[in-house]
This record gives structure tokens, sequence and C-alpha cells, in this order.
């Protein structure tokens, strides 16, 4: 592999080329339009390529790895520190030489087109849920203003909102009830849709065996398993199940100077999405483990460890560290290809 360098400022129709021959120097430098860009490559020998993980940085990584190069993608938010004065596409490309000099820097794994069409399936279905939150609320407000009681919970609220607008119809004006019915059947639409990611999602983990495994864990369901399929792209990539659950912003907060050490609360970074999706999981799998209990039936060490968690602080702190241990699970039963066992015991190093 050659020793040229090429930082790559991706954009929609102007890209900007920094090329280094030597560490800190560029040699040579282009801005090129988006057919010349796709040009560029084609008589270029491989080198190693360098672009921030942002919009359209996997389909080009992809593209230019078929040709033979060498495509590293960098984290953006790392690589702003190294941007000096102003910000321009040309400090951009000179940020991204400096960056990749850094070791402590991971690059980020470039995802298949299956993970990320994965991720839209989910983005997709995330936004169709926040709108139906949106129609639904905006619906009780309407209601509400004209005297009309809504019944708790949103799905509740969805069934029961038809007979509702029949039994109060002389309450309502012609116009407010044809919009109520009409944004009704609009919430209607968007749950159809939701229902058919949910079928191709199921679809998807038929297909992936390492899926099947990933929905043995407790509180790992169809949508946090191919959610993490998708976002985590390469679980190699991480050398400890502790780096995954840090990466999804599961660890403590740390502020250390000398001897004093202070862990705080979770550090929140990474993919919120995925953070949410395990915890919700985490709340789901410590119910389970609560209702076996209470009915008398045995428990593997998880379910005990979750519940003596519980059992000594909050609900949620527990519900936190669970999903934190659930990461970690992940990660051993993903990289080493095992099945999940409630009754694993690490051995001591």
């Amino acid at each position: 592999m050659s020793s040229v360098i090429i930082a790559v400022d991706l954009a929609k129709h102007v890209f900007e080329l920094a090329v280094s021959t030597s560490a800190g120097r560029v040699t040579e430098r282009k801005r090129l339009s988006r057919s010349q860009f796709e040009r560029f490559w084609s008589d270029r020998p491989p080198c190693q390529v360098v672009m921030e993980a942002c919009g359209s940085s996997h389909y080009w990584g992809r593209r230019l790895r078929a040709l033979g190069f060498e495509v590293v993608l960098l984290p953006p938010h790392y690589v702003r520190p190294y941007v000096r004065r102003n910000k321009t596409d040309r400090t951009d490309c000179e940020a991204l030489l400096e960056a990749l000099r850094c070791a402590g820097i991971h690059p980020v794994a470039i995802k298949s087109e299956d993970q990320q069409a994965i991720v839209a399936l989910h983005r997709m279905r995330s936004q169709w849920m926040a709108t139906r939150t949106a129609r639904i609320n905006a619906l009780r407000g309407l209601l509400g203003e004209f005297g009309l009681a809504r019944p708790t919970g949103a799905n509740r609220f969805i069934r029961e909102l038809p007979q509702l607008l029949e039994e109060k119809k002389e309450l309502l004006p012609v116009r407010v009830r044809r919009l109520a019915l009409a944004t009704y059947e609009e919430v209607r639409s968007l749950e159809d849709r939701m229902q058919e990611i949910e079928r191709e999602l199921e679809s998807v983990i038929q297909e992936v065996p390492t899926l099947e495994a990933l929905r043995k864990v407790p509180g790992i369901g169809v949508l946090t398993a191919t959610a993490l399929y998708a976002s985590v792209g390469n679980v190699h990539a991480f050398r400890s199940g502790r780096h995954l659950a840090s990466w999804l912003g599961l660890t403590p907060r740390e502020s250390s100077s000398g001897s004093r050490r202070r862990l705080g609360r979770i550090s929140k970074q990474g993919d919120a999405y995925l953070r949410m999706l395990l915890i919700h999981g985490a709340r789901s799998a410590l119910l389970a483990a609560e209702r076996r209990r209470h009915a008398s039936q045995p428990l593997n060490r998880l379910q005990a460890w979750a519940l003596e968690r519980a059992d000594a602080g909050h609900r949620n702190r527990a519900a936190v560290a669970l999903a934190n241990k659930m990461a970690r699970i992940t990660w051993a039963v993903w990289k080493h290809e095992r099945s999940f066992d409630g009754n694993y015991l690490a051995k001591a190093a």
C-alpha cells in the first residue's frame, strides 16, 4: 500500500481533497464536483483515504474499498478539535490528516448495504412513531377544548375514539368531528406502516443467525437485536463488553484528578436510540424477573443479580445497570458465537 494519504471532506455536490505524502504536509489540493470526484479515483493508485463518518461516508467507503483503497472513517466529534481557526473545507481536510495520526481515535466500521437498510427502517419507524404521538396529543387537546373527557393511554384513546366521537357528536361542530376522524385515520395508517416495518425486521432476524442468538438474551427483542446489529457493524472492533457498553453511553462518567477518582451518572455518549432500547428492554427483563420471584419460580444468576440491585436501590438505577450488563452479554454472545446462559460464570483472569 502506498504511503500517500488522501483526506476527503464529503458533501452533496462539492468535494474537497487534500493529498499528503508525508506527515504534516499537504502536497496537493483539489476541489471537485460530484462527477469529477467519481472520475478522480479511476486512475489513482490504491492508497489510504480518510473521511469523517457522516452522511454518504459509508457509501463512498464501500465504493473506494471495492477499488482497492484503504478507507478510514473517523468520528466527526473527535476530528473537530483539530480544526484550526476558521472552519472551511480546506481546514477540515487538514484536521482529518492530523486526527488520523492520533492512535487514540478509533475508526468507525464501514456498514454494509444491508446494515444501512436496517438502520433506515429503524429511523423511519421512529419518525412515524413521533408523528403518531404528536397527532394523538393534538387530538387530546382538540377534544379537551370542547369539553370531552379523553381515556388515559394512547392505545386505549385511539381504540375508543370512534365510539367517543359518535356518542358526543352533539358537543362537537361538524368540521371538528371531520378533522378528528381524518386525524384518527392518519394515526391508524401510521400504525399499519410501523407494523409493516416490524414484520420486515422479523424477516431479518430469520436471515441472520447472529440475531437469533442475540434475541435469546433477556430484554433483547426484535427491535433491539436488529438495531444493535446494524449500528454496531463489526463487533470485533470492540476489545471487550465494557468497550461496547461505554460506546453506548452506559458506563459512568468519570471525573478524576491525582488520587481522587469520582464516578458519576452514565455518560450518555453514543447512539441515544440504542441506549433507549436497551434500557426499556432492561425494565422489561426486570419486571419478568419480579414476576418469577412472586410465583416462587427459580431464578438464574442474572435475574437474581438484577433483583438484588433493584431491592438495594432505585428501580431505574437497577434497570440501567442491567442494560449495561445486557450490552456486555450481547458482545460476548455475538463475538464468541455462543448461546446465552443466564447462569454463566466468567472465569477469573
